[in-house]
């Protein structure tokens, strides 16, 4: 019989006293819990939560390279709060980076899907710098960092599929048909004060490991974004321009969840993957 290795529910508070629940996976195959050098810390994107197949093909993937600790951001599943979108999801993410951190791991990724990766990006530049989140230091810095299909700002509407998300932020009704139907509870005073964007802090993450992965199919937001999130890194961060690949956790394109996992470790390995990154077979560096 193959061997599972075991999975740990737990529940997580955070900075602001919301709970979330967690999920930790060991590695496959590691019998005794012995692999404690690194373990991904997955952000699940708007909608996604652990129940939802998507994620937990996600992780399961991951799985067979790393170890995973995954939770429902606020206002998703069975966490509390409400939804704001990659603003207050910095401090979920800071919460999940310092239980892995407890769990012994020696070395953390955060790897977000979507708005999760514009959680990510805004957590490990925050926490970086020092800057308060909602009058919350970010205490947790991560060893590297994955964006996948994130946005590089807020309040993009030139694609349908967002001027649809930002009707469900935007409208009482919108809120309603959100929660009833996608299971989503979105905090209408999202954005309000408009925090900094992933744009104008990604700079700060200068010199942990960045990986921008984006999809040529992203209905969600064009290649204007891994782009601009690169540019202003001032070329430090590595990019995957993935030709089949669509947007987050559904639009996987064949191979890319095993080459993600096989790279997580290679990703804070050694500064000279930071310095020179490779082309990836299957999709290309942005240049």
């Amino acid at each position: 019989m193959p061997y599972s290795a075991p999975t740990v529910y737990r529940l997580l508070p955070t900075a602001d006293s919301e709970i979330l629940a967690t999920r930790h996976d060991q590695k496959f195959g590691d019998l005794r819990g012995e692999s404690q050098s690194v373990v991904a810390v997955v952000v699940h994107g708007f909608s996604g939560s652990l129940s939802r197949p998507m994620l937990r093909d996600v992780t399961s993937g991951l799985r067979r390279y790393v170890n995973v600790l995954a939770m429902d951001l606020r206002g998703h599943g069975r966490s509390s709060g409400r939804c704001t979108f990659g603003d207050r999801e910095a401090l979920d993410v800071d919460a999940a980076v310092g239980a892995a951190r407890a769990l012994g791991y020696l070395r953390v990724v955060t790897i977000g899907w979507s708005m999760g990766g514009a959680a990510a990006i805004r957590h490990a530049g925050l926490a970086k710098t020092g800057t308060l989140c909602h009058g919350h230091r970010l205490r947790h810095l991560p060893d590297a960092v994955v964006s996948v299909s994130a946005a590089s700002r807020w309040f993009v509407r030139d694609t349908s599929p967002m001027r649809r998300i930002h009707w469900f932020t935007e409208s009482p009704t919108g809120r309603m048909v959100a929660r009833a139907a996608l299971r989503v509870r979105i905090d209408p005073g999202a954005f309000v004060p408009v925090p900094p964007s992933p744009l104008e802090v990604v700079g700060a993450l200068v010199p942990i490991p960045l990986l921008i992965v984006h999809g040529c199919r992203d209905r969600y937001f064009t290649l204007e974004h891994p782009r601009a999130l690169a540019a202003a890194t001032g070329g430090h961060a590595q990019v995957w321009i993935e030709p089949e690949f669509g947007h987050a956790e559904a639009g996987l394109s064949p191979g890319l969840l095993d080459r993600l996992g096989a790279h997580l470790v290679k990703l804070i390995a050694s500064e000279s993957d930071v310095a020179e990154p490779e082309a990836v077979e299957g999709g290309h560096r942005d240049r």
